[in-house]
């Protein structure tokens, strides 16, 4: 009877032990979640993507197909959101929160700002509800590779560069707060 007393509680925790880490990553998604912000006087900026891996992959062109609407990370669609307005390479977006979707090229990548939110990747992606479209032109960075996509602020007070970094390639969106 004791052995039993002892086993029981025993037992559970193992079985909880077991299954929280055969989750491994908390979201059950491979790709974890990442945020980026910056911030100027009272206008704050958050993008909110997931990371996913290189993993020997061929990235652009491959598996990111070239031509092809991408979501502009993993799992759910990229969303930015921003408290007040600003430009992205000179084109307005006002306040609010918007999915960033991409068309990844060798020469040239389209960003795009849609209105849907709660999207699951591109699958149901609706150019109807674009709010803002631009191109900008890729750049090769050969002698460093970036193994999880990354999105990165480089602020310099009410300007920054937003930069989409993966494998070898760098994408920079001029970003201006406006008062």
């Amino acid at each position: 009877m004791k052995q039993t007393k002892l086993l029981l509680p025993l037992s559970l925790f193992v079985l909880i032990s077991l299954s929280a880490s055969s989750q491994g990553n908390p979201d059950n998604h491979p790709s974890p979640l990442a945020v980026e912000t910056m911030r100027y006087k009272d206008a704050y900026v958050k993008i909110t993507y997931s990371q996913p891996d290189k993993r020997g992959r061929e990235i652009f062109g491959d598996l990111i197909p070239y031509g092809k609407v991408w979501r502009t990370g993993a799992n759910e669609a990229t969303e930015i959101t921003t408290t007040k307005n600003i430009t992205l390479r000179g084109f307005l977006l006002k306040a609010g929160t918007y999915s960033i979707f991409t068309i990844p090229n060798k020469d040239k990548w389209t960003i795009i700002i849609n209105n849907e939110l709660g999207l699951i990747g591109s699958y149901n992606y609706n150019s109807k509800l674009d709010y803002l479209r631009f191109d900008v032109v890729p750049q090769s960075i050969p002698n460093e590779v970036y193994e999880k996509f990354r999105i990165q602020f480089i602020q310099r007070n009410e300007s920054a560069d937003l930069l989409l970094l993966w494998d070898k390639v760098k994408v920079v969106v001029p970003v201006k707060f406006l008062n």
